[in-house]
């Protein structure tokens, strides 16, 4: 008579602990060799700048521009084309990182808004952006 076989429902870990042991020896090799990154905090003492707000040039209808310093005031200063460059230099020598904004009335042409911005450029100053405010 022959004996049945019986099925084996033992698992054999011996190949599975041979495998988590070679983990084990990468891993202890390899963190030696690795080098921890380096972050750099912001002292308690820093000092932050506060933003400077941007000097707005406003061209209107007619083709006038006018300026407003808002570091300075609210005040609008009415200037003509050559003068323009002249009051954006001082007003950067003050503050050598303000932006300038270009904002341009509803019914004023394309063009004179393009006209100001090649002033400026021209002029070399590096922070030039158009001004948009949001439909009401």
């Amino acid at each position: 008579m022959r004996r049945r076989r019986r099925a084996m429902a033992e698992i054999n870990v011996v190949p599975y602990i041979d495998v988590m042991l070679v983990l084990l020896i990468i891993f202890m090799v390899a963190a030696p060799l690795i080098n921890p990154g380096t972050i750099d905090l912001p002292q308690v003492g820093a000092k932050l700048d506060p933003a400077v707000a941007p000097l707005e040039v406003r061209v209107r209808a007619n083709g006038e521009l006018a300026v407003v310093d808002r570091s300075r005031s609210t005040e609008e200063l009415l200037v003509k084309r050559p003068q323009l460059l002249d009051i954006v230099r001082r007003a950067q020598q003050a503050h050598a990182d303000q932006a300038v904004v270009i904002a341009g009335d509803r019914n004023v042409r394309y063009e004179e808004v393009l006209k100001v911005m090649d002033i400026l450029q021209q002029g070399q100053v590096k922070r030039v952006g158009l001004l948009a405010r949001p439909a009401p």
